[in-house]
């Protein structure tokens, strides 16, 4: 694969898996995330050669550090195959009406901002050089919305419009679109999602085999590889164990 992939949230769970797949073969990547010694250590476990690999310290959502980051790429590593819209959260488990605005704010700047900002800065290019595709990491909670979901599902519900809108709006070009919405995966999402409770982040997966980050990098690297004229436009994928964003079965 001798493409450049920008994969954003690259520090961890699906991000680094997508890091870990894409460098296997062969693909040269632009990693970025706010913690800039994560991007490093994965680089460093992974043992990527240090010629194909391009860091960034970057929150997607600071638009202007977004532009800044996009337009001051170096000529080489700046005709951007494959963007990996992989950043996102969830805060809080609250019902909308005592939910924390801070919480709200934080989803909705990363999960839908950032998304919107990366996608602006990069598709006219791929536009311009007649070749490219954008991944979106979407969420069965933009299928579904669940008890206490309300922000989250909304935000997520929202990534899969804006991929929708985004496939149309493309349409009469060969940049494709992809929407790879997951149900439960264990990565840092729940221990996020409860402000660093791990023991109530542990409960999430209790007598669950969930995907795992590599399951759902497998799915994203096969969309990417498949024939110029096919596009995979939506996957939905969840453990076996899973038959609903609410319906879960506990061993």
């Amino acid at each position: 694969m001798n493409q450049i992939v920008f994969i954003t949230g690259a520090s961890s769970g699906i991000g680094a898996a997508c890091t870990k797949v894409f460098a296997q073969n062969g693909a040269k990547l632009i990693l970025a995330a706010r913690r800039y010694e994560k991007l490093q250590q994965v680089v460093e476990l992974l043992s990527i050669d240090s010629s194909n690999v391009h860091l960034i310290e970057l929150d997607v959502r600071n638009r202007a550090a977004v532009e800044s980051a996009i337009s001051s790429l170096p000529a080489e590593w700046s005709d951007i195959d494959i963007l990996i819209n992989n950043a996102g959260l969830s805060r809080g488990l609250d019902k909308l009406h005592e939910g924390a605005f801070e919480d709200w704010e934080e989803m909705i700047d990363t999960n839908i901002k950032g998304l919107l900002y990366m996608t602006r800065y990069i598709v006219p290019g791929m536009v311009q050089r007649a070749r490219g595709h954008v991944i979106n990491i979407g969420s069965i909670a933009g299928h579904q919305t669940y008890p206490s979901g309300n922000v989250y599902c909304g935000t997520k519900a929202a990534v899969k419009s804006i991929s929708e809108g985004l496939k149309q709006d493309l349409l009469g070009t060969p940049v494709r679109v992809t929407s790879v919405d997951p149900g439960m995966v264990e990565t840092e999402f729940s221990e996020v999602r409860f402000h660093g409770d791990t023991e109530r982040a542990a409960k999430v997966y209790q007598g669950v085999t969930p995907l795992t980050p590599d399951d759902v990098a497998d799915v994203i690297y096969y969309c990417a590889t498949r024939p110029a004229h096919v596009n995979i436009n939506e996957v939905i994928l969840m453990p076996v164990d899973q038959a609903s964003a609410t319906l879960v079965n506990r061993k």
